[in-house]
């Protein structure tokens, strides 16, 4: 498949890396750009997992509670400025229709806007705003959460809302914890809740993006299988120049080999790189190295999964979600977790206030 300029860009756009190393990648994925992505994510040259973490589109994000507080809905509308975002009657728009997606019978967005509201349908009305307004608008998304106590959270004046539904007595203590827990998922993002979320294929993929990005990264492999491919790469591989700075290097008792990338050349390191992938085979089945690979990945579903995360309140640093809830109520289970936030995934062009100012005085 031919890889086109606008296939590059967008991978740039998407991963942060450089122009010719995306375009390496469509090339040796034959254009796929998933896996586009996961190969830059192998060499560790992505510099962002993905473009849906962006956050460039304006709008509100709203919540809406059934009058037994045992059911929220959450929907999101997107503006294309934030100074329609805090315009009133939009404000009491998107209110309305969080308290109109309580009463939806699915979450599927074409669906909810055919819904009827306030005399119309939920795209009649929407229409009528955008030709009102002036400004384009977006009914995005919606989503509902129900349990035995259900909480909310709204960060920046509706840029962030989360949704946390949980099982167990409804007690003023077990409200509180889960409007803490709510808090921590508008601050920390959680892609799950908890690692049963996680299918085996997501689970070996991220294993084998890990491995690969290991191998990718050899100066932090464990000493023994560095120095054994530094051997190697002095056996003919590297240069004369590069050859003699690792024995200086090796010869210097005080150095700390921390920093030898700093006095190579770009050439070694890549070379080094190549002998630790071509070495594959033999370095996976080193106990050592699998039980990095396995600690790096330990550490990225501390991150993605809620219960695994470390509890922000907590006073010893160390406590997680799970570990906190109990300490609560051990009964107490999470139900669904939701989390909006405004333009997330959306892409937003960057224009000039002023430049546009000046184009609209010169039309009138």
């Amino acid at each position: 498949m031919a890889v086109t300029a606008s296939m590059v860009k967008e991978l740039r756009e998407m991963t942060g890396a450089g122009m010719m190393d995306c375009k390496k990648a469509l090339v040796e994925t034959d254009g796929n750009m998933e896996a586009a992505v996961d190969l830059l994510k192998e060499k560790g040259l992505a510099k962002a997992a993905k473009k849906a973490g962006r956050v460039a589109a304006e709008g509100l994000v709203k919540i809406a509670f059934a009058e037994d507080n045992k059911t929220a809905a959450i929907v999101e509308v997107n503006s294309e400025t934030d100074f329609v975002s805090k315009n009133e009657e939009f404000v009491e728009f998107v209110e309305g229709l969080a308290k109109a997606a309580l009463s939806a019978e699915t979450t599927d967005i074409e669906a909810f806007k055919a819904m009827a509201f306030e005399g119309s349908t939920v795209q009649e009305v929407l229409t009528e705003k955008i030709a009102k307004i002036g400004e384009n608008m977006t009914v995005r998304r919606i989503e509902k959460a129900s349990g035995d106590v259900v909480v909310s959270y709204v960060h920046g004046g509706g840029r962030i809302g989360a949704i946390v539904a949980g099982c167990g007595e409804a007690t003023d203590a077990v409200k509180e914890a889960l409007t803490n827990v709510a808090m921590q998922v508008a601050a920390m993002n959680p892609q799950y809740v908890s690692r049963d979320e996680i299918s085996a294929e997501e689970l070996t993929k991220m294993h084998d993006i890990t491995l690969e990005s290991a191998l990718n990264d050899p100066f932090t492999l464990p000493k023994p299988i560095l120095n054994a491919l530094l051997d190697k790469a002095v056996a003919g591989v590297w240069a004369e120049e590069d050859v003699a700075v690792l024995a200086e290097k090796r010869a210097d008792k005080g150095f700390n080999f921390n920093y030898l990338p700093n006095f190579l050349s770009e050439d070694a390191k890549a070379k080094l790189a190549g002998l630790a992938v071509a070495d594959k085979a033999e370095i996976s089945a080193n106990k050592i190295f699998t039980g990095l690979v396995d600690g790096r990945v330990a550490k990225q579903l501390k991150d993605i999964c809620l219960l695994d995360q470390t509890y922000v309140r907590a006073e010893d640093g160390k406590q997680t979600v799970a570990q906190y809830l109990g300490s609560v109520d051990k009964a107490l289970k999470l139900a669904k977790v939701v989390r909006f936030e405004v333009g997330e995934g959306i892409e937003k062009k960057e224009e000039n206030f002023a430049e546009e100012v000046a184009k609209q005085m010169a039309n009138a």
